[in-house]
């Protein structure tokens, strides 16, 4: 038997309605342009490569201040690459 508060059958539903509204926006607009896939791919490319960069520069003077080591170049280096996976995460959520 099947339960009608059955959470599964909500996300099934929503689902359903998800691919059938992108079906409609498919068949109305058509496909995207090419120029627009390679403008998005070159701007999620600089969404991860700033934030790392600007992690890698600031570490490296905060070495250079405290004395050496890579202790900030390697955790300000890795919280760019996070921030920018994040924005670049949240940028694709924006094209669907």
């Amino acid at each position: 038997m099947t339960d009608p508060d059955d959470p599964r059958k909500d996300q099934l539903s929503g689902s359903v309605r998800r691919r059938r509204e992108r079906r409609e926006r498919w068949l109305r607009e058509g496909e995207r342009p090419m120029g627009r896939n390679l403008a998005l791919i070159g701007a999620l490319g600089w969404l991860v490569v700033v934030p790392a960069l600007a992690g890698l520069f600031a570490g490296r003077w905060l070495d250079d201040r405290a004395g050496g080591g890579i202790f900030w170049t390697a955790a300000l280096l890795f919280a760019g690459v996070v921030l920018g996976g994040w924005l670049a995460w949240h940028r694709i959520g924006q094209e669907r």
